[in-house]
């Protein structure tokens, strides 16, 4: 059968994507690509260090991130993004234009990493006060806080798991759970970090049931790095992607029609710390969660810790 009449593939753009090496997450970032973008991913040496601010330190140096790039480069990519939040913001806003510098002298292409592109993405949803979800420990979390601190982001709440190994397997009920633990403090903005926390079903559900805008490590690297090649991130009614979805539910006052939330929180008696996998069921109403990813067994780390005041429970 002569087939010539379908002509070659069609053009693609690249986006070279340099990934730590404990990256679980591929597919969900390709959700975020459009049909003609390719994502070329390379990951950097494995070191035997659990998540911490070691670690994070380790999978960003800028050797390593040069041998990453011009691995790259062989495939031609337009831009390249590193997909780690924390490695991106252990070293401070310094550190990661350094880090970004470092790549582009690599490739000789535009570069941008996880933590610069949330900054870029809360700059143009207007979010200067969030809330704050990690998979982290207190002090990789304290370390985020100190970076959205120095980038002019007023952290009003948060909560974090206390993990060190297998974030990616932490299921979307818990990811919730820890979200409407974190918002207080009437934040802009919800932001859910670490690349390797699954967040692409929960967003619209987040924002819908929040009333804010809800950003996240991947959907930020990718709604960046497609940015600057003139694309643009797919996605179902998330505010970030959609400027009609900042204009409805997502764009109005958290709770407009209630009590603020910090007074909702304060009427409610504090338990004890518990993992979030065996917290009890918010009830009949619907959940983001269901339907989703089943839970997986509790004890991975120390969490999880909440906090309304802008500082971790201990």
């Amino acid at each position: 059968m002569d087939v010539s009449f379908l002509g070659g593939p069609q053009p693609q753009l690249g986006v070279g994507v340099v990934a730590p090496f404990d990256f679980a997450l591929d597919r969900e970032l390709w959700r975020w690509v459009p049909d003609e973008v390719s994502l070329h991913l390379t990951r950097t040496p494995f070191v035997p260090v659990e998540v911490s601010l070691d670690l994070a330190r380790l999978v960003s140096e800028h050797e390593t991130l040069h041998e990453a790039v011009r691995a790259l480069s062989a495939v031609a990519p337009e831009v390249v993004a590193y997909a780690c939040t924390s490695g991106s913001f252990v070293g401070g806003v310094a550190g990661e234009r350094a880090m970004c510098a470092a790549m582009t002298h690599a490739g000789e292409l535009p570069s941008l990493t996880t933590s610069g592109a949330l900054l870029e993405a809360l700059h143009e949803i207007g979010a200067r006060r969030v809330a704050v979800v990690t998979p982290y420990t207190r002090s990789v979390t304290d370390s985020l806080g100190d970076y959205l601190g120095e980038g002019g982001i007023t952290v009003t709440g948060r909560a974090y798991l206390g993990l060190t190994r297998h974030i990616w397997k932490v299921p979307y009920r818990d990811v919730v759970d820890m979200a409407r633990e974190a918002v207080v403090g009437s934040p802009d903005a919800l932001f859910i970090s670490c690349t390797n926390l699954p967040t692409y079903d929960v967003i619209p559900q987040l924002e819908a049931e929040l009333r804010m805008p809800v950003l996240s490590a991947n959907q930020v690297t990718m709604w960046a790095a497609l940015r600057r090649i003139g694309a643009q991130a797919v996605g179902p009614y998330q505010a970030l992607l959609d400027p009609v979805a900042r204009s409805g539910p997502a764009g109005m006052s958290a709770f407009s029609q209630s009590a603020p939330v910090a007074e909702q929180v304060a009427d409610v008696e504090p338990g004890p710390e518990a993992a979030l996998a065996g917290a009890a069921s918010p009830g009949p109403d619907l959940d983001p969660g269901d339907g989703m990813d089943p839970g997986f067994a509790s004890g991975l780390g120390e969490g999880p810790y909440l906090d309304d005041t802008g500082g971790p429970s201990v």
